[in-house]
């Protein structure tokens, strides 16, 4: 059967890529690809990605070959030598990433040799292949990661005991990277460790250089990063821990302990600190959300980073009844294995396929004198849900790519302060119809 998306919630592996190299410090990518594919690309997650905007040399400014028909019937190979050479002379920066496209890879450029050339001359310089047939955007995530920590950066003898890598969160298809990765560097940084996060703004391209001497490499999540990170093992001997995203207390306190038992710390004073923080500003809002009786039926649609840590945060803390989980992954069978656990997930990626789904399993009260009825309810997805949640009565947050009605610079939703952040930004929509 013909199997089509028609509003994708992801794009291609070398939209992906950008989107990581464009968050990395002083990293410069070198599109390959044909002319317009990056702009394109750059714009999507500019602006779909609650306004992430582009960095330094990246986005729009990104250089790129921009072939044109003349090279995709004679090669493109001398376009690519001519645009590595004039960015290496006039864009400064500590590593250059060549990301081929769809094109480039059909017509069979050697992007790789013609990168040769230069590293021969000890130019830091790598070639990546990034075609669309190679996967989504969070393919190209693992592609970026596994060619820097896996083929470019040099093996390290020793081990930093103190430091860890963290993995897992796609920049922009994340929208809440940023917050997400700050606030488990913070706790990390209180518990003891040095931090690896690679796209929070104060890490340096000298994070990326000591990646490889980490005691751990830490992946919030159980699908994206996991490849790379036994590449990682393999390669450079460090060992690698898979788990969920910590959203709230309860969570936050497990994911601390097993660090710390992981690496020989004591974690209990620090998780009396934050939950004493935590619930001295949630007991607060005791009266609002209790006597108003402020808990719903949801429906949650995000990736398979937020499904798990999102659904048992609002499940288990806040005591909402969770009536459908989606998952909008274009997920292996293999992958989807890896998701099972308290919450049964299903797996559409289509707007309207899950507008049915949610249409077809809670049928709406028409009138009849008694109905059980999922009501009131709530949808925690990406801005594509709005629609669905206004036809069907209910309030909406948009928590998951693409997300446009909202603009991100540090919110994040993990630890102890994402989900006071969460909490407040859920009722924030209950009560901004009040008047």
């Amino acid at each position: 059967m013909f199997d089509y998306i028609e509003r994708p919630r992801t794009a291609c592996a070398l939209a992906g890529a950008l989107s990581v190299i464009g968050n990395l410090p002083d990293v410069i990518p070198i599109v390959h690809t044909s002319t317009g594919c990056g702009g394109n690309l750059a714009n999507s997650i500019a602006f779909g990605a609650g306004y992430l905007g582009s960095g330094y040399c990246s986005g729009s400014a990104a250089p790129s070959t921009g072939i044109t028909e003349t090279e995709i019937v004679f090669g493109g190979t001398d376009r690519l030598h001519e645009q590595i050479k004039s960015t290496l002379e006039l864009i400064e920066g500590k590593l250059y990433i060549v990301a081929t496209g769809c094109m480039t890879e059909m017509i069979g450029d050697d992007a790789a040799g013609t990168v040769a050339e230069f590293t021969s001359d000890g130019k830091p310089i790598l070639a990546i292949s990034t075609p669309s047939f190679k996967g989504d955007s969070y393919r190209g995530y693992e592609i970026v990661l596994d060619g820097i920590f896996n083929r470019y950066l040099p093996i390290s003898e020793t081990k930093d005991p103190k430091l860890v890598n963290i993995f897992g969160l796609v920049p922009g298809y994340d929208p809440f990277f940023r917050g997400d990765l700050e606030e488990i560097q913070r706790l990390l940084t209180a518990l003891g460790l040095k931090v690896n996060t690679f796209f929070t703004p104060g890490q340096t391209f000298e994070n990326l250089t000591s990646a490889p001497s980490a005691a751990l490499n830490i992946v919030l999540s159980r699908i994206w990063g996991t490849e790379l990170v036994e590449k990682f093992e393999n390669r450079h001997g460090t060992p690698f821990w898979v788990t969920d995203l910590p959203i709230g207390p309860e969570a936050t306190d497990q994911f601390l302990t097993k660090i710390a038992d992981k690496l020989n710390l004591d974690a209990k004073k620090l998780i009396e600190h934050e939950n004493k923080i935590f619930y001295g500003y949630f007991e607060r809002t005791a009266d609002a959300f209790c006597d108003g009786d402020l808990k719903y039926y949801y429906v949650s649609v995000t990736n398979s980073n937020y499904a798990i840590p999102l659904t048992r945060f609002v499940t288990r803390e806040l005591g909402w009844v969770l009536a459908d989980s989606f998952i909008t992954d274009k997920l292996t069978d293999t992958q989807k294995s890896l998701l099972q656990g308290d919450t049964s997930f299903t797996f559409l990626t289509g707007v309207l396929e899950i507008e049915r789904a949610i249409s077809t399993n809670h049928l709406r009260n028409r009138g009849q004198r008694y109905f059980d009825d999922i009501s009131p309810l709530y949808i925690i997805g990406s801005t594509l849900e709005k629609r669905t949640a206004s036809t069907r009565g209910a309030k909406h947050l948009s928590v998951s790519f693409p997300l446009y009605d909202r603009l991100i610079t540090d919110r994040g939703y993990a630890g102890y302060r994402g989900g006071l952040h969460l909490f407040e930004d859920l009722i924030g929509q209950i009560m901004s119809v009040k008047s």
